[in-house]
């Protein structure tokens, strides 16, 4: 008798690529539309008109993803992101080679052992200070090559490490307080502080990162309980001869003291990409040390000959800055553990290799929104929704605009792109409710945290996923409930706010 053969699901690029191709047959059928700009760029309320369509073809499609990673006139490119995925690949692969993560995790299992959950709560809150701080994202996806093997090791699950990852961020994001990416461009479009609302937005993320830990918490103790209840329990063998789980429980050496400070310097570098992302001035305009500081430097005779004119503030790095980090701190560990050169290329050229695939994800998946700007039909998507928010009561209008936000952030990825494209005409329409600005700024942080934490045209998902080898349709089984809870909490809350 002959069994039968399970249905596998497509990879993530041919999801995307089913959704390229979607998203072109609609500009065949959508009525191209744009809004006028201003001086600075920004949308007109009010403006909006048809234009001649740009309908998207096989060409189009085929480009996407090229014009994905390199950008055009209308979109920014992932070049950016992707070359920072490799780079904490090769960064990894020479981490990797000096085997001080294997004896470190080692000794994390052991000393946190039958205490293991207390991990996840811990992470979750710092990765959500994270997201509601300076918008971390992409930046997650350095850690999942660590997470895993220690969330693997302590007896859960690759999808409980991810969660921590993308659950703890995205929920941070959803509630950012003073991230400049949301808060920062959303308030300035609307010509208001983004201290405006803070004290709402802080009860929002208690709120939902309560729920999110929660609900993780939950699934890892039933995996840990049950290896067999874990979603990805058909990928465990492999999981754990790939990420070499059985070496590390397993191992009894203790770090030697290279490898302690290899550890040292792995963890150096995590704490300046966190704190070179943190835009401080935003915070609190009055502090300005770091900028003093690298004035100082760049002033300074001799030093500033050698280290160079172009040293960008801790507080305003980017991808470009963390990036050049990361390959600085990989020099640093050859030279700390006594690597030769030729191990070092090799190892950080192979670390790399490990995550091609990943920055070709992130790559693709931007190139949906490429195919959607190029045929012209953001401006007419938003349009209707300009006209389904007009003359609505207060609770109704800031709950349908939180909705409206989950449908516009499916086709613009960008936090910031889609607030400045949006706040100049859904702000006035809240003034007409009688809806405070501040909380049209809520409701659309929501609406993108909340769809960020399922898209598969975001990076961020996408990325991880590939690292862990998880299915996308696996990761939407697994938070269709905890993404319902969010719903409710976020609805509920906005319509209590509008009201009071």
């Amino acid at each position: 008798m002959t069994k039968k053969k399970r249905l596998k699901m497509p990879s993530a690029f041919t999801i995307l690529f089913i959704l390229i191709t979607l998203i072109a047959i609609c500009t065949w059928f959508i009525p191209a539309g744009k809004y006028d700009v201003n001086s600075a760029g920004k949308i007109v309320a009010g403006t909006y008109h048809h234009v001649k369509g740009n309908s998207q073809g096989l060409w189009d499609i085929l480009m996407a993803p090229v014009l994905g990673m390199v950008g055009d006139k209308k979109t920014e490119g992932a070049i950016s992101v992707s070359l920072f995925i490799l780079m904490i690949g090769g960064f990894l692969g020479v981490v990797n080679r000096t085997k001080a993560l294997d004896a470190g995790i080692s000794s994390i299992v052991k000393k946190y052992q039958g205490r293991e959950k207390f991990l996840i709560p811990i992470l979750m809150f710092l990765f959500a200070l994270g997201g509601t701080t300076y918008g971390m994202g992409e930046e997650t996806i350095a850690f999942y090559p660590l997470l895993i093997p220690v969330m693997m090791a302590c007896g859960f699950d690759t999808l409980t490490a991810v969660a921590i990852g993308i659950v703890g961020s995205q929920i941070g994001c959803l509630a950012s307080t003073v991230n400049p990416f949301a808060t920062g461009v959303a308030s300035q479009s609307l010509g208001i502080s983004p201290g405006d609302g803070l004290f709402p937005r802080l009860i929002l993320f208690v709120l939902t990162v309560a729920a999110g830990i929660i609900y993780v918490y939950r699934y890892a103790e039933k995996v840990q309980k049950d290896p067999k209840k874990s979603l990805t329990y058909n990928r465990r063998e492999a999981d754990i001869e790939e990420f070499e789980i059985n070496q590390m429980t397993k191992s009894q050496l203790e770090l030697d003291k290279k490898q302690k400070r290899v550890l040292i310097v792995f963890a150096l570098s995590f704490v300046f990409m966190i704190i070179g992302l943190i835009p401080w001035t935003s915070i609190n305009p009055h502090f300005t040390f770091f900028e003093q500081f690298t004035q100082k430097l760049n002033h300074t005779p001799v030093l500033n000959l050698i280290l160079g004119h172009n040293i960008v503030p801790l507080g305003q790095w980017y991808f470009s800055e963390i990036t050049t980090l990361f390959l600085f701190m990989s020099i640093v560990i050859m030279f700390v553990y006594g690597m030769k050169e030729e191990d070092f290329v090799n190892a950080f050229l192979t670390g790399m290799g490990d995550f091609i695939s990943v920055a070709m994800i992130v790559a693709t998946a931007r190139g949906l929104q490429i195919v959607m700007n190029n045929g012209l039909i953001t401006g007419t998507i938003l349009h209707w929704g300009e006209q389904t928010l007009h003359g609505l009561s207060q609770s109704i209008f800031i709950i349908l605009t939180f909705i409206f936000y989950i449908l516009m952030s499916f086709l613009i990825p960008s936090t910031s792109g889609l607030a400045a494209a949006t706040m100049n005409i859904i702000g006035p329409l809240a003034q007409f409710a009688h809806v405070s600005t501040s909380l049209v700024v809520t409701a659309f942080q929501a609406g993108s945290g909340w769809v960020n934490l399922v898209t598969p045209t975001s990076g961020i998902v996408m990325g991880a996923l590939a690292i862990a080898h998880i299915n996308v349709t696996i990761w939407w089984k697994w938070i269709a409930k905890l993404m319902l809870i969010l719903f409710v909490i976020i609805a509920v809350f906005l319509g209590l706010v509008a009201i009071f």
